[in-house]
């Protein structure tokens, strides 16, 4: 299986609402995004399955994501994905998709960086998650213990 960790794309600093989970993203976050999603579709990235953080600002950029990846299918979202959930809430939500070939994962900080390094095996924070960074981590089997091979890292910085 691919799996694509994405970071939601930059956000305004706080929500009218004063909800952490309603912050939207800015259109600076949107054109950065628009620039790494570009590049992961020149890369043949076509998900299966997307899903999301309920969160705002994820679900839209799981939106974006949907148009520009010509995605068809219904993004769902996840509670493992919100910002207080764990690596290994997130590895039980992919095992329960492992029969997708390619899934597309929207969220958040500390969680993707502490659920990459996870899935490669490191006890410590390998990769740390910039706004609309994504990773691509090949996973081959889906035992208690995941052990994933990185397969490519996509910012907006090198687009």
């Amino acid at each position: 299986m691919e799996l694509y960790l994405l970071r939601h794309a930059a956000a305004e600093n706080h929500s009218p609402t004063g909800r952490d989970a309603d912050r939207q993203l800015t259109q600076q976050g949107i054109a950065t995004l628009r620039r790494v999603l570009k590049q992961a579709h020149l890369a043949g990235l076509h998900p299966s399955l997307i899903l999301s953080s309920p969160y705002v600002r994820a679900i839209q950029t799981a939106e974006i994501a949907q148009r520009l990846l010509k995605y068809e299918g219904e993004i769902l979202r996840s509670h493992s994905l919100t910002p207080d959930s764990s690596p290994a809430e997130v590895w039980a939500e992919i095992r329960t998709h492992r029969q997708e070939s390619s899934i597309l994962e929207v969220a958040h900080e500390p969680l993707l960086s502490a659920t990459a390094s996870w899935l490669l095996g490191s006890t410590r924070v390998a990769i740390e998650f910039i706004p609309a960074m994504m990773v691509r981590i090949d996973l081959a089997d889906f035992g208690a213990e995941p052990r994933g091979l990185l397969r490519r890292i996509f910012t907006w910085d090198r687009a």
